[in-house]
C-alpha cells in the first residue's frame, strides 16, 4: 500500500472525528437520543414526529459544515469511479440496509460502539464486511 503524503491530512481527519464525536455527544446529552442520521431523516418524513425543527437544524449543519470549512481550506478533490446513474440504486440499497440494521453507521458505529452495544458491534462488523466485499468485487471482479 502506498500513502499519497501530499493528500494525507491527519490533523483535519482528527478535527473531523472530534467534531463528529462532539456533535453526537451534545445531541445525546441535550435530547437523550442517538444521533443516527438515517433515523433523523426518517423522522423528518413523519408528520407526527417531535422536535422537527431541531432535527432539521442538526441535519442542515451536516450540509453547511463543508461550505463553512471551504472558507478556510479547499475541499479535497475526489474522483467517482462509477457512473452517476448507479448512485440512485446504491442510495436506495443503503436506505434498505439501514432499515434492516435498525440504524446506520453513524448510529451504530459512532454512538452504539461508544455505549458498548453488542448489537451495534455486530451491525458495524456487517457494514465493514459488506464494504470490503463491495470494494473487492469492484476492483478485482469488475476491473474498476
Amino acid at each position: 500500500m502506498q500513502i499519497d503524503w501530499s493528500q494525507f491530512t491527519p490533523w483535519t481527519a482528527l478535527a473531523g472525528g472530534l467534531l463528529i464525536g462532539l456533535g453526537a455527544s451534545l445531541w445525546a446529552l441535550c435530547n437523550g437520543r442517538i444521533a443516527g442520521i438515517s433515523g433523523l431523516i426518517a423522522s423528518l418524513l413523519e408528520r407526527q414526529s417531535d422536535g422537527l425543527a431541531e432535527k432539521a437544524v442538526f441535519l442542515g449543519g451536516l450540509l453547511v459544515a463543508p461550505l463553512v470549512w471551504s472558507l478556510w481550506a479547499p475541499l479535497p478533490a475526489f474522483n467517482l469511479p462509477v457512473a452517476e446513474i448507479l448512485l440512485i440504486p446504491a442510495g436506495l440499497l443503503v436506505g434498505v440496509g439501514t432499515r434492516y440494521a435498525s440504524g446506520c453507521t453513524s448510529g451504530h458505529a459512532v454512538c452504539g460502539l461508544a455505549r458498548l452495544s453488542l448489537r451495534s458491534l455486530v451491525a458495524t462488523l456487517c457494514f465493514m464486511a459488506s464494504a470490503v466485499g463491495t470494494l473487492y468485487v469492484i476492483r478485482h471482479v469488475l476491473g474498476g
